[in-house]
């Protein structure tokens, strides 16, 4: 069985996002020179994937009480 995301550490889940911000990065700087996305799908994709992630780790953090 796949690993749920709130099973992730903060760490592992800050990891990821940072990972997303590249892959995020890397998918605009590729729209910008050449005006075209392979899979322009991905962008979409990948800022929720994010997104979701944040939240998760937000919630983790309430939950704990950590600030």
């Amino acid at each position: 069985m796949a690993k749920k995301k709130k099973d992730d550490s903060l760490t592992e889940m800050s990891a990821k996002v940072m990972e997303l911000d590249r892959e995020i990065f890397a998918l605009r700087n590729e729209l910008a020179i050449n005006r075209k996305l392979d899979k322009p799908h991905l962008l979409k994709f990948k800022r929720k994937e994010k997104a979701r992630l944040l939240t998760t780790m937000t919630q983790k953090q309430r939950s704990k009480g950590v600030s």
